[in-house]
């Protein structure tokens, strides 16, 4: 089977004449994850812990799964999984993906990142990947990196740009980083935290 196939709600025909909705979860999982058995959990679980599930999309289908579980032994290899995610350059690597004309800011994901550390209303989720794209978002930090990147000698060979070229390129970074940003947090239906906002 075709990754696109296994990415998202599909039709399948019924033994009637309509067509039902599925949701393809995981070979052996249930589509109904109250349904699932705790070896499928436990395989769910020990995929996070290892770090086979590496990337935003599965990691979410996961956090999906378990969250129906509402079990605290979920939490932490949850937890840990996507702070490993964002620690390993996984996440800058998924936004550069989507970035590939003006690669994205390692230096903005980072102060992100340090920021969501300071911050002390960040226990309010387990997910870090969403508290930092969030605080990128709310703290405008790409239009700030967009305009050091634009600052930077190195940028232009060494030659000073003109205010029109310097605005050219800030505001070019600032469009594709920003479609990126937006692209990775439509992962999310609701805020995962416990305020739901």
């Amino acid at each position: 089977m075709s990754r696109a196939a296994s990415s998202g709600p599909t039709s399948v025909p019924a033994s009637g004449s309509r067509s039902q909705p599925y949701q393809l979860v995981s070979p052996g999982t249930p589509a109904d994850p109250r349904a699932m058995s705790q070896n499928n959990k436990d395989q769910l679980i020990q995929s996070l812990r290892t770090h086979r599930v590496n990337t935003i999309t599965e990691l979410r289908r996961i956090e999906k799964i378990l969250a129906y579980l509402d079990s605290a032994e979920v939490t932490e290899p949850m937890t840990t999984a996507w702070a490993h995610y964002v620690n390993s350059n996984n996440l800058l690597n998924e936004l550069r993906g989507l970035t590939k004309t003006y690669p994205f800011s390692s230096e903005c994901l980072d102060e992100a990142k340090s920021l969501v550390v300071r911050d002390p209303s960040s226990t309010r989720s387990w997910n870090y990947c969403w508290l930092v794209l969030v605080k990128m978002e709310k703290e405008n930090l790409i239009k700030k990196h967009a305009r050091a990147l634009a600052s930077k000698a190195s940028t232009w060979g060494g030659r000073r740009p003109t205010a029109a070229e310097f605005e050219k390129l800030v505001n070019a970074c600032v469009v594709e980083w920003s479609r990126a940003l937006r692209q990775m947090l439509r992962h999310w239906e609701k805020p995962p935290s416990t305020t739901g906002t």
